[in-house]
């Protein structure tokens, strides 16, 4: 038996491709009306119209995450389109530029964390100032392997997802009482554009030799991330609040 989220509302950031489409998809087919949110508006929107031709509720919503005021309006446009929010998946985020730790440029370490650390800390601030006053919700944000360990040339993008693991950890002690959840995934090598944009850049080998270490032996999905993510977002997990789980094919297990 699948997750049931009818007469639910769920949004979702990055929800244009990768990670973030997949579970776009799973909660619509699991019975959410979804807000399907992206820098990309048009992308956006192109997904959330085939999601309602395909008779499913959906809006597509142009924000970058790292703008405070773009999120806040996001949040206040689902709430409006769907009258509530019942779960969230703080999905989007960008890669660093490869270079050692001496190397590396202030301007590269603010755009990271301006997207995948301060962009989260904007999402989980205006969806629990809803849920806050519905008393309830769930969110996710997502981690990352690189929330959990170190990466040679790396560090700015695993110094931010190290910040999200904590910042999740933080609100799930505040909200734990009040009916609020938020717990983080940690995908490991997840085969989505990122990744081929990575091997566009010249770090196949890199793939290729992370891939090797994983004691399954292959990449990932993006549906097993979303599997986790609704899981997480269920009344299947009623019990679970600010954990990190890693989705990795036991690579963290090494």
């Amino acid at each position: 038996m699948g997750f049931s989220f009818v007469g639910q509302v769920a949004l979702v950031t990055g929800g244009a491709s990768g990670i973030g489409l997949a579970t776009v998809n799973a909660f619509a087919e699991a019975g959410a009306s979804v807000a399907v949110v992206d820098i990309n508006a048009q992308a956006a929107r192109a997904v959330a119209a085939g999601l309602i031709e395909a008779g499913y509720q959906a809006i597509g919503l142009g924000c970058d995450v790292a703008d405070t005021e773009q999120v806040h309006a996001t949040v206040k446009e689902t709430v409006a389109a769907f009258g509530r929010l019942d779960a969230a998946f703080n999905n989007a985020g960008i890669q660093n530029l490869l270079a050692e730790t001496a190397d590396a440029s202030a301007e590269d370490y603010d755009r990271v964390m301006a997207v995948n650390l301060r962009g989260v800390w904007n999402c989980m601030k205006f969806e629990l100032q809803h849920m806050r006053g519905q008393g309830s919700g769930t969110i996710v944000n997502c981690s990352s392997l690189g929330g959990l360990v170190g990466g040679a040339q790396r560090g700015n993008y695993h110094a931010a997802k190290h910040g999200v693991i904590g910042l999740s950890k933080s609100a799930a002690l505040e909200y734990a009482a009040r009916n609020i959840r938020v717990n983080a995934v940690c995908p490991g090598l997840i085969w989505t554009p990122m990744a081929e944009q990575m091997v566009a850049a010249g770090q196949g080998d890199a793939l290729a030799g992370m891939t090797q270490a994983i004691p399954m032996g292959r990449h990932g999905k993006p549906e097993e991330i979303a599997d986790a993510v609704l899981w997480l977002s269920s009344n299947r997990s009623t019990y679970v609040t600010g954990q990190s789980i890693s989705v990795d094919g036991g690579f963290i297990m090494r």
